[in-house]
């Protein structure tokens, strides 16, 4: 059985993370969208989209928003990989992601050069390595307020 990257609208890609994400919704919009098949059944998606942070959001930067899928083994570390080289096909400079720390990030490793920050459970506003929050904007109701 071959792992194959094939291509995929993002909104099947979100229809597919609707169906088999863990602990996330599908993100409202994306840039592009991949997808992974064995045997030419789809078996993950990613989507990236513009950064969610606004500090990250200066053009030459993409994000992978969201990645799902049912199992398979090294689909991720396969669609991250898919990811990394079509935003730098497409002129970005840097792709980024962001994962949980209860997750273990092994599929991360195979993408190489793509920025990881790793958000703390239960802490939806800041993550260790960056802060979505800004001193012009304040968030209300968080425990790490500026």
């Amino acid at each position: 059985m071959t792992l194959m990257i094939v291509p995929i609208t993002v909104q099947d890609a979100r229809e597919y993370v609707r169906q088999h994400h863990r602990h996330h919704r599908p993100p409202v919009s994306g840039l592009f969208a991949v997808a992974c098949a064995a045997d030419d059944e789809v078996c993950g998606v990613a989507i990236v989209g513009r950064p969610v942070a606004r500090q990250l959001q200066d053009g030459w930067t993409a994000e992978v928003t969201r990645v799902a899928t049912d199992g398979m083994s090294n689909a991720c570390s396969k669609l991250y990989s898919a990811c990394r080289r079509a935003a730098l096909a497409l002129g970005y400079r840097k792709l980024v992601t962001y994962t949980l720390q209860v997750e273990p990030g092994v599929s991360l490793r195979g993408a190489d050069r793509l920025a990881v920050a790793v958000a703390s459970e239960g802490n939806r506003w800041g993550t260790e390595t960056t802060s979505w929050l800004c001193r012009r904007t304040p968030r209300k109701g968080t425990d790490d307020e500026v």
